[in-house]
């Protein structure tokens, strides 16, 4: 079985877990020592993930936002099991579990599922990006070709976090030069960059179990993902992902900050 194969049945795994629970909103929420919600489902779909990665790539390591790290390999699976868990406690279907392979620093694959939206987007290192929804057949998505920030369409999370790093009059203000902006948030704003909906998305503080998996979608999309000093892929505390025309303007726009990480 190929790591993309793999990669598939373990988002089958997991909405199989997650989304009969979000349906039936019958599960237990806990809030960990960072003061976000976690919920039994988080943690039963990590689980069983690791166990399956265990047993049919027991030489890699894993990093999941809910039980941490294990093994040393440079080859890692990275896991959000339930990415948008606020969204999901509260009955609002934008969340999805987030897979993703890397080797060293370099993007393998990433898989995002989002099944109480119909959708499932994946990439493979220089295969191309793909959606499927409604359980149509696969099709290739990519970036827009927007290249002036006036025409742009920008999504974000939310506003705190950009006070925190010291830039929310920047970040206002790159709103106000854009076309449009909405709060679509977490990885739903980097999928609709991936597939041209929307030109510039863009959070100031995030782990790498958030973004591992946007990473490939967006670069094989034709897009660019830095945090906002600019550093490539996931591991800068932040992102801002663009159709790549727009990267260097928006960069400059919220002033090439380095997050505290």
């Amino acid at each position: 079985m190929t790591d993309l194969d793999l990669a598939l049945e373990l988002a089958d795994l997991a909405d199989s877990l997650s989304y009969r629970h979000f349906l039936a909103q019958d599960f237990a929420v806990e809030t960990k020592p960072d003061l976000t919600p976690v919920t039994e489902c988080d943690r039963a779909v990590e689980a069983a993930i690791m166990e399956r990665l265990e047993r049919d790539r027991p030489d890699d390591s894993v990093l999941g936002e809910e039980f941490g790290s294990h093994g040393t390999s440079p080859r890692r699976w990275i896991v959000d099991p339930i990415d948008g868990t606020k969204n999901f406690v509260r009955g609002v279907p934008v969340w999805a579990t987030l897979i993703s392979l890397y080797d060293g620093e370099e993007p393998v694959l990433g898989v995002v599922s989002a099944p109480a939206l119909g959708r499932r987007w994946w990439a493979e290192s220089g295969q191309g990006a793909f959606v499927t929804a409604l359980g149509e057949a696969p099709k290739r998505i990519g970036v827009s070709e927007v290249e002036e920030l006036g025409d742009a369409s920008l999504s974000y999370a939310s506003l705190g976090g950009w006070k925190d790093l010291g830039i929310l009059d920047e970040f206002l203000g790159l709103c106000e030069s854009t076309w449009r902006n909405r709060g679509y948030g977490d990885f739903y704003s980097y999928m609709l960059v991936a597939e041209g909906a929307v030109d510039i998305a863009c959070e100031p503080e995030l782990a790498l179990y958030d973004m591992g998996a946007l990473v490939p979608i967006v670069l094989e999309a034709g897009g660019s993902f830095t945090n906002t000093a600019g550093a490539p892929g996931p591991f800068g505390g932040n992102a801002v992902a663009t159709n790549s025309r727009l990267h260097e303007a928006t960069l400059d726009a919220l002033g090439r900050v380095s997050p505290s990480i």
